[in-house]
């Protein structure tokens, strides 16, 4: 299994750390536009691996260097400019990047697996989905798998039960617009009730990482559990469902535009994509964010 990792910053450099620990590559290749930081990074990620169970054939290199990788996972991203006034601000500029990166990155891996962790990670993917030209279901980004993580955390915290045995979602944008699918919130077959509590608790869940952002100044370790989580769906053929960014094609009569809902991945990527039945709030939610998306789209389009 050969896994590349484009952009070697904060969060790139976890995800590797964390693949290395999962065992989950053969051969890892850290690619980033300056070749010291991935160099650096693969000779302390070697001597790590003394450490481990696991070995790994771990190097920094080029672009070059990915050919025939199994999964690409795109964490490039261009610097927050303090002009940016929103969010979709940086996918102008970071659409600019993926054309530089994405075709020839998929051009000598064509039977790759596409991760996108990117931000605005639901713009992105459905770029990285059009400058690659692969199959949709090859293609998918983060997406709010790391929110529902935090819904179920916090929802863990009142109800006593473990986080993984508790069937919550967030869907729709890993953003502003996002919502949480009560309507088929579950533990253990009991129904999870929308109330007070569970909306102050999904409240919570939206600030959370600009609550992390504010702190320390960036997000890392979350996003890339959630990241490796995708990538062991795969590399082990697991057929997890898991909320990724996914390019939506008649669900609720949205089309050509990417967000979140539950999709089961394995070896060939996604393998099915659920279509939960949603209430009228919900409904209305999720179209609410394939119009904030389809926007963010627009935006990084321009002139």
């Amino acid at each position: 299994m050969k896994i590349s990792l484009i952009g070697m910053g904060r969060v790139g450099s976890a995800l590797a750390y964390t693949i290395l620990l999962r065992g989950l590559a053969d051969e890892l290749v850290l690619v980033d536009k300056n070749p010291n930081i991935s160099t650096g990074e693969a000779l302390d990620l070697q001597h790590a691996e003394a450490f481990t169970d696991h070995q790994m054939n771990i190097y920094g290199g080029e672009i070059n260097d990915t050919i025939k990788s199994d999964i690409l996972v795109i964490c490039s991203s261009v610097q927050w400019n303090p002009s940016y006034t929103s969010r979709f601000d940086i996918g102008h500029d970071n659409l600019k990047l993926f054309k530089t990166i994405i075709p020839p990155l998929t051009n000598i891996s064509p039977d790759a697996k596409l991760l996108i962790i990117t931000n605005p990670v639901d713009v992105m993917t459905y770029h990285a989905i059009k400058l690659s030209g692969f199959e949709s279901h090859r293609v998918f980004g983060s997406g709010t798998l790391i929110d529902s993580a935090r819904f179920r955390t916090l929802l863990s915290q009142k109800t006593g039960i473990h986080p993984d045995d508790l069937r919550a979602y967030i869907l729709g944008e890993h953003g502003d617009s996002q919502f949480p699918l009560f309507s088929m919130a579950m533990a253990g077959g009991s129904k999870i009730s929308e109330d007070k509590i569970s909306r102050e608790i999904y409240e919570k869940t939206r600030k959370a990482g600009h609550e992390v952002m504010d702190k320390k100044g960036h997000t890392n370790y979350a996003i890339s559990m959630s990241a490796a989580l995708i990538i062991e769906a795969i590399v082990w053929d697991s057929h997890r469902t898991i909320p990724v960014s996914l390019l939506v094609n008649g669900y609720l009569d949205e089309y050509d535009v990417c967000l979140s809902l539950p999709a089961v991945i394995g070896k060939n990527g996604i393998s099915k994509v659920i279509e939960p039945v949603l209430k009228k709030g919900e409904v209305m939610a999720f179209h609410q964010c394939a119009e904030t998306v389809r926007e963010g789209i627009r935006q990084s389009q321009e002139d």
